[in-house]
């Protein structure tokens, strides 16, 4: 997992990232996660490390985005804006708060959900993954980091990731 230095960072922003970093390293069929703020800017990320060689009959995978965050800047474009459909989907549907959405795809999943004041975790999964156990280890996540993810730590993590390479 490539992820931005915790050099620097509060003991809440370090805790955050380790959070993140245990889900992706234990849940199995993870292969990446995105916290995105309310106003859709990437906070937290991990970057899936693309295997050397593909498995056998495997659909090769589309590029990668390269850029200074590679797939993570897709996953959080992708989690921001599956958030604001699904939040303006409930609305018009008197549906009340939009709690998690998953879509699941032939060749993987994305499960985005709530944490709180709009942020949102997002998980990019592979197509055999257990989703009622990544759905249950988001869940922790966003019980241990909910309070957590005050407005001075966002800022934080959002000047930490500005600032990464």
């Amino acid at each position: 997992m490539n992820a931005p230095s915790t050099y620097g960072l509060s003991t809440q922003a370090r805790n955050l990232q380790w959070l993140l970093t245990d889900l992706v390293e234990e849940v199995p069929g993870v292969n990446s996660v995105a916290v995105v703020s309310s106003d859709g800017l990437l906070l937290l990320s991990s970057d899936p490390v693309a295997p050397d060689t593909p498995p056998a009959g495997a659909v090769p995978a589309p590029a990668r985005p390269t850029g200074p965050r590679g797939a993570s800047a897709g996953l959080a474009t992708i989690v921001s804006g599956l958030g604001s459909l699904t939040t303006g989907a409930a609305a018009l549907m008197d549906g009340g708060t939009v709690k998690q959405t998953m879509v699941a795809m032939e060749h993987g999943s994305v499960f985005v959900m709530s944490i709180s004041d709009g942020s949102l975790l997002g998980v990019h999964a592979t197509p055999d993954c257990d989703m009622s156990v990544v759905a249950y280890h988001m869940a922790l996540f966003v019980g241990r980091a909910g309070h957590v993810l005050t407005p001075e730590v966002r800022s934080e993590l959002r000047q930490s990731m500005e600032n990464t390479p």
